[in-house]
């Protein structure tokens, strides 16, 4: 890879560019799969620093800023992943909270009329987005950890055509189809 950039002419500078720009999409990749226990070694509220945090678990898909400088970094896990986590910083950069949002208990809390900006801080990232013209809906879905006859399903939030909750609703993960 590298003899074909030099033979396109392409100065010392670029190729650094370019290899830097790899190297982070490989960090990126990496940071999104690997496993919860290399991901959150040695974070610890109260101790942990923002900038730790982000050494350690990467850059967050999502960044939100409160008034009071409080943070809220969002972490879904892989594609279609079974985890998100929202790490909490308080306004002094200190780690407050890790918590993993794909939870019935997290789910409990859509109620219907809320934004999707509400449900997106609530839930992180949706693993699948779907529209539905003839029923002008959108619906989100996460996949996660439900336990049971089948250990995974969707957990469907659906929207109308002004952008909020009208009802959720679970489906199964269907394997072999």
């Amino acid at each position: 890879m590298l003899a074909a950039l030099t033979l396109c002419g392409c100065d010392d500078r670029r190729i650094d560019s370019m290899l830097d720009t790899l190297r982070q999409a490989f960090r990126t990749f990496f940071d999104s799969v690997k496993p919860d226990a290399l991901l959150l070694k040695g974070l610890t509220p109260g101790v942990s620093t923002l900038e730790q945090v982000r050494a350690q678990m990467g850059k967050p898909e999502t960044e939100r800023v409160f008034d009071d400088g409080s943070r809220r970094l969002e972490y879904p896990r892989g594609p279609q992943g079974l985890k998100t986590y929202m790490v909490d910083i308080g306004p002094n950069a200190r780690l407050v909270a890790i918590t993993q949002v794909l939870t019935a208990q997290s789910f409990a809390k859509v109620r219907i009329g809320m934004s999707q900006d509400e449900v997106r801080r609530l839930l992180g990232k949706p693993g699948q987005v779907a529209a539905y013209r003839l029923k002008q809906e959108t619906v989100w879905s996460w996949k996660w950890l439900e336990g049971g006859v089948t250990p995974e399903a969707y957990f469907n939030v659906h929207f109308g055509p002004d952008g909020q909750v009208t009802t959720t609703s679970r489906s199964d993960v269907m394997r072999g189809h």
